[in-house]
């Protein structure tokens, strides 16, 4: 028997974990296999939980108001972006944003630690940088490298940089700067700018770039591209510019797409030239195809919002000529319109020929129907379409309700208004202003006031807020009736306790503007008597009524109440009130309620705005240059009033003569924009404003000398005790 040796080990033949790390061999670690065992590796534990579906967050109306996208990033937070860049970029972006984005020497330094720059480096700096004077600063530095030149990437992100910090006509310049360097500008170039200004609806850019495209470069655009061009120019009101590069289209001998005749279809349809529209569309027809469904609908649609029913009705016979079957939205379009533009006999025909053909019937073409009967008085059709709704299972909307309970009223039917109303109740429906609105005012008009105070009294179980309602129900019956009935109507309803501030408001405005002067304070002085509390547009209401009686007084003190209430009085309260000053002679304080309205109104009175001006070039103590000023503020439509001949006078009797103001006025007097018993009033004006002044100057020297004590013993009446 042969000798026995001894059982040796299996050896490893793959190293399990790490091995020992030397001079030659770095640290390795080991596979997955280890003394042939296989190592099953354990799976990573996912933290991100599953979420159930739920339904609320897929409902859209929940998602509208929960859901609000993100904000667009600021042009300076860029470290963002900067992340998806490659290093060298981002180094370039860290160096413009260390020093505030500002080009200076310290850039060039850091720029210049690299080695080289590229122009696909270019490209991608530019792509993420907003500032437009560092982004052609660093354009202009890369030139200067050793045999550098811009590619198509750099020029392009450069033109895409100026547009979004507005800079569009210098990027109009670079196809020049591409062709000064060897670069010709291709279509993509022009076609990138021609995309930056359509978008932005700048059609005349658009038409320029074309321009330098065909005629400077000898570019000529594809069919796509001219498409895009005529697209901008129609969208943007330039028909006739569209039309020619229409011509430079058929010049070039492209073939037309269905998308460039209605390009042109719609355009010569928004600018009313039906005949021109139907030339070309019977060249579409023959040379491509008819247009489908929708693209009739569309221009049915923009001949609507044009107004132009005759073009919109030629265009349906159009349509009916290539034999195209309109679909619910081609009838609903024609019916509403019609029906809106006040030819609902023709939308009723196409409603039956609609209702004929079995088309299922939107309850919005019966809306837009009954609205247009009840406006031409023929509620019999309009319920006949009531009737058909609710035969068809619809549910009459309120709209639907609230022009027939108008109609019924307007014949004269209030009793079945009121059923119809109390219809709309037991509907489900809720009524609003515009349900009651029609009852009121019938109820008003016949004088049946206690009708009226029970249809407020259901309003209010309705859960209508009657004062407010009451408020937008008084301005409809001044607007209808006049301010006899209002106020008629009011005297009822304040002895019921149905009265407001606005209410009142609104009552003694329509008083005021009939001449009804009188009552219109009588209301104030009720106010004033009452627990109310007037507002600032009832104290402008009484300072016009004051002023018209000569009370100017008490036109002040209303004014005066309404600076302490911190309002600003309006615009009417500060022209009559600064009227009415410079009529009693009252200058200066008419001047500064002048500056007090430009400085507290956004847009204040035109005549102001002059008066201040005549106050300035009144220091130049010079009659033609005050005279020039009357006449562009002439020529600029505003009239020669009391106010402007008081800044006349302000103006010239503070820093010119009184020789200098007479000038002014003999100049208008001989022009005839004043009459010879105008120029004697100012005249008598001037010299009083002249004497009051004077007064004012002896009175501060007096004072500054401390004389007025002496005047005073010995009983000078120049100064008041």
């Amino acid at each position: 028997m042969p000798p026995q040796t001894p059982t040796t080990p299996n050896k490893f033949y793959f190293y399990y974990g790490h091995r020992k790390p030397s001079q030659n061999r770095p640290t390795v670690r080991g596979g997955l296999f280890s003394n042939r065992q296989t190592l099953t590796p354990p799976k990573p534990k996912t933290s991100k939980q599953t979420n159930h579906f739920q339904i609320q967050k897929w409902d859209p109306h929940f998602l509208s108001h929960s859901y609000s996208p993100p904000p667009p990033p600021s042009p300076e937070a860029s470290f963002s972006a900067s992340i998806r860049l490659s290093p060298i970029a981002r180094f370039i972006i860290d160096a413009f944003r260390k020093n505030d984005n500002k080009w200076g020497p310290t850039v060039v330094t850091e720029l210049n630690k690299l080695r080289r720059v590229t122009p696909t480096l270019v490209a991608e700096v530019l792509k993420v940088q907003t500032n437009p004077n560092i982004a052609f600063k660093f354009f202009r530095w890369v030139e200067k490298q050793k045999g550098y030149h811009h590619n198509f990437a750099s020029f392009n992100a450069f033109a895409y940089c100026l547009n979004r910090a507005n800079h569009f006509r210098a990027a109009d310049n670079l196809p020049e700067l591409m062709d000064a360097q060897g670069k010709p500008p291709s279509e993509k170039q022009f076609e990138i700018l021609i995309r930056m200004h359509s978008d932005a609806g700048r059609g005349l850019r658009v038409y320029h770039v074309y321009d330098k495209m065909r005629n400077k470069f000898g570019v000529k655009p594809r069919v796509f591209l001219y498409n895009r061009i005529m697209d901008a120019l129609v969208k943007t009101g330039h028909l006739d510019l569209a039309l020619a590069v229409y011509g430079d289209f058929r010049e070039d001998g492209l073939v037309e797409e269905s998308v460039t005749f209605m390009i042109l279809i719609k355009g010569l349809c928004k600018a009313g030239k039906i005949d021109e529209m139907l030339e070309v569309l019977g060249r579409m027809r023959k040379k491509l195809c008819k247009p489908d469904v929708f693209a009739y609908t569309a221009l049915v649609r923009i001949m609507l919002l044009e107004g132009n029913l005759d073009g919109c009705l030629r265009i349906w016979e159009e349509m009916k000529r290539d034999i195209v079957e309109p679909d619910v939205m081609a009838y609903g379009t024609i019916i509403g319109g019609l029906a809106k533009g006040g030819r609902v006999l023709e939308g009723y025909e196409l409603f039956k020929e609609m209702k004929s053909k079995g088309h299922l019937i939107d309850r919005a073409i019966y809306g837009s129907l009954v609205e247009s009967f009840v406006a031409g008085n023929k509620v019999g059709l309009a319920f006949d379409l009531l009737k058909d709704v609710v035969s068809l299972g619809y549910r009459a909307d309120l709209g639907i309700y609230n022009n027939l309970i108008e109609g019924l009223c307007n014949m004269n039917k209030v009793e079945k208004a009121y059923k119809l109303f109390q219809v709309t109740i037991q509907e489900g429906l809720e009524p609003d202003f515009l349900t009651v609105k029609p009852l009121l005012l019938a109820y008003a008009e016949k004088k049946r006031m206690e009708e009226f105070i029970k249809l407020l009294e259901k309003m209010g179980k309705l859960g209508f807020s009657v004062i407010d309602n009451l408020s937008k129900f008084f301005s409809h019956l001044v607007e209808k009736k006049g301010p006899v009935l209002t106020l008629e109507v009011f005297t009822h309803l304040k002895e019921r306790g149905y009265v407001s501030i606005e209410i009142y408001s609104i009552v003694m405005d329509s008083l005021h503007l009939s001449g009804e002067v009188v009552k219109a304070l009588s209301l104030f002085d009720e106010i004033k008597g009452s627990d109310l509390k007037p507002d600032s547009s009832i104290y402008n209401i009484a300072i016009l009524c004051y002023v018209d009686r000569g009370e100017f007084k008490e036109a002040c003190v209303c004014h005066n109440k309404i600076i302490e209430m911190s309002c600003i009085p309006s615009v009417a309260a500060y022209c009559c009130l600064a009227k009415g000053l410079c009529e009693i002679g009252e200058i200066d304080e008419a001047m500064m309620l002048v500056r007090d309205c430009l400085g507290n109104v956004a847009s204040g009175p035109m005549e102001f705005k002059y008066c201040l001006t005549i106050l300035h070039i009144c220091k130049s103590n010079d009659a033609e240059k005050v005279i020039s000023v009357l006449n562009e503020m002439m020529q600029q439509g505003c009239s020669l009033g009391n106010v402007v001949c008081s800044a006349i006078i302000s103006g010239l009797c503070k820093y010119g003569t009184i020789e200098e103001a007479r000038k002014v006025f003999s100049n208008l007097r001989e022009r005839k924009l004043l009459t010879e018993s105008d120029t004697i009033v100012y005249d008598e004006l001037l010299i009083d404003h002249m004497k009051k002044k004077t007064a004012d100057l002896v009175i501060s020297g007096l004072k500054f000398f401390g004389l007025e004590s002496k005047l005073k013993s010995k009983g000078c009446k120049l100064l008041p005790d």
